[in-house]
């Protein structure tokens, strides 16, 4: 997003949390660009910092205001300059607690939620000419991809984000109060960006949403399907047809939304990865109904198993929580019960931390910190054995590897398996943003090494290339 611009002002973006954020900080850059701001990677060259936040994680407000007050002192000393640097709060804890961050650092210029960041160049121009703030936490009518300059493609891999907001109101959760009602893009309006991403040397598109495969989209105008609506299976399968690009891949899923198109697409649709992100969050059936997920742990082994008979070499990640209002030491063995079980080969993992505004944070029985904190440790445990056991496994195998960055030596590059494993090939620097076969020779803390297939080059798109 560094382009040209006649006047030479820089913007800082830090990114808190999820994917989304990160698409959602590409694309307020995207639309100050046209005010002249280039990306900085520096908050002490920028003319504006932007702090995208999360409200996920524990304490996480504390942590934007704790990076408030480090940024408090660089404003005041760009104005002692005779300087000015716009401050900005975005993403979810400004959606959340908007109010309460103008309250307590009077000096931010400017706070809006999710759904508003298409209106940062007339927030910034009444930031620039007003000696008060800017808030603006409203959800608007109009759908703010309406209103967003194209997307570019940085790379080899792209996000493009096809839904928003959560109609499923877990008990734990503040995304339908940040994030809103769900909204999916027209199927039009995603293939297009996707064609243009690939245009611009995009190979793999990870597709986003807060519910991603509750995806209802309208259906194409040219489609003559007789659905007025497309599900995220059959936009996969259309996006699959697009020139140049071999890999597709989508996140976060409900279990409850994996519907038997979606299913039947992983096994039917190659460059759909066998790697899938499908947060379960507890395996005892008493904290799911707590936790209003609306499965038990039935339905969920049931659907991993439809998922591995459609392709058995699907591999799957998830989120749990663990301390849980009322979770007892049954409800947690039963947990790493479906753990062991599911055998995930990824995992985040986290302590219950309440959330200001959510059912959960009410419930009189909340779990002592040092429970919580001894479950979090066994878990984890057992979740860092299922992935290293995972990686060893790996060893021997061929993979196709999309070569996506350099290494830390010359010559070596690094890249993706089809499984989000990072791996490191020595000596294939002109392989960079191909997917190539590679062998997997060793297993390292935090990656793979590998060597080029024998005849490796780029595969045919499509092409399956495991052994």
């Amino acid at each position: 997003m560094n382009r040209p611009t006649t006047l030479a002002k820089k913007l800082y973006v830090k990114t808190y949390g999820c994917q989304m954020n990160v698409y959602d900080s590409a694309r307020m850059a995207d639309v100050l660009a046209p005010l002249g701001y280039a990306n900085t990677d520096s908050p002490e060259e920028a003319d504006m910092v932007i702090l995208n936040t999360c409200h996920i994680r524990e304490k996480a407000a504390e942590k934007v205001f704790s990076e408030l007050g480090r940024l408090k002192s660089l404003k005041r000393r760009k104005e002692d300059g005779g300087g000015r640097l716009i401050l900005a709060v975005a993403g979810c804890v400004a959606q959340a607690e908007g109010e309460e961050i103008l309250r307590r650092a009077p000096y931010v210029d400017i706070v809006l939620g999710p759904q508003t960041y298409h209106r940062l160049p007339e927030m910034v121009a009444k930031a620039s000419r007003a000696a008060g703030s800017v808030l603006d936490t409203e959800f608007p009518a109009e759908p703010k991809f309406d209103h967003l300059p194209e997307s570019r493609a940085e790379g080899f891999s792209a996000f493009l984000s096809v839904q928003e907001g959560c109609d499923k109101f877990c008990s734990f959760c503040v995304v339908p109060y940040t994030r809103g009602a769900e909204y999916s893009r027209p199927a039009g309006a995603v293939l297009a960006e996707a064609r243009r991403l690939a245009s611009q040397g995009a190979v793999e598109i990870t597709l986003l949403g807060q519910n991603v495969n509750g995806y209802h989209g309208e259906a194409p105008a040219s489609s003559h399907a007789a659905a007025s609506e497309w599900g995220l299976g059959r936009l996969i399968r259309a996006l699959a047809e697009i020139e140049g690009l071999e890999r597709i891949r989508y996140t976060t899923s409900h279990p409850r939304d994996m519907d038997g198109e979606l299913i039947a697409a992983h096994g039917e649709v190659p460059g759909l990865m066998p790697f899938l992100h499908l947060p379960v969050q507890a395996g005892s059936d008493r904290i799911l109904e707590a936790m209003n997920r609306r499965h038990d742990r039935d339905f969920y082994l049931d659907l991993v198993g439809r998922l591995k008979e459609a392709r058995a070499d699907l591999a799957l990640s998830s989120d749990f929580i663990v301390g849980f209002p009322g979770e007892t030491d049954a409800d947690f063995a039963e947990t790493l019960d479906l753990v062991r079980r599911v055998g995930f080969v990824q995992t985040y993992s986290f302590k219950y931390s309440p959330r200001p505004g959510t059912p959960a944070a009410a419930i009189e029985h909340q779990v002592p910190e040092r429970v919580k904190e001894a479950r979090l440790a066994e878990l984890q445990a057992l979740l860092t054995e299922l992935t290293t056991d995972f990686n060893r496994r790996s060893v021997g195998r061929v993979m196709p590897v999309l070569f996506d960055r350099p290494g830390r030596h010359p010559g070596q590059i690094i890249g993706r398996s089809p499984y989000m494993q990072p791996i490191h090939v020595e000596g294939a620097d002109t392989f960079m943003g191909q997917v190539v076969p590679v062998r997997i020779t060793g297993v390292h803390p935090n990656s793979l090494a590998g060597e080029v297939s024998p005849g490796g080059g780029a595969r045919p798109q499509g092409e399956k290339a495991y052994a």
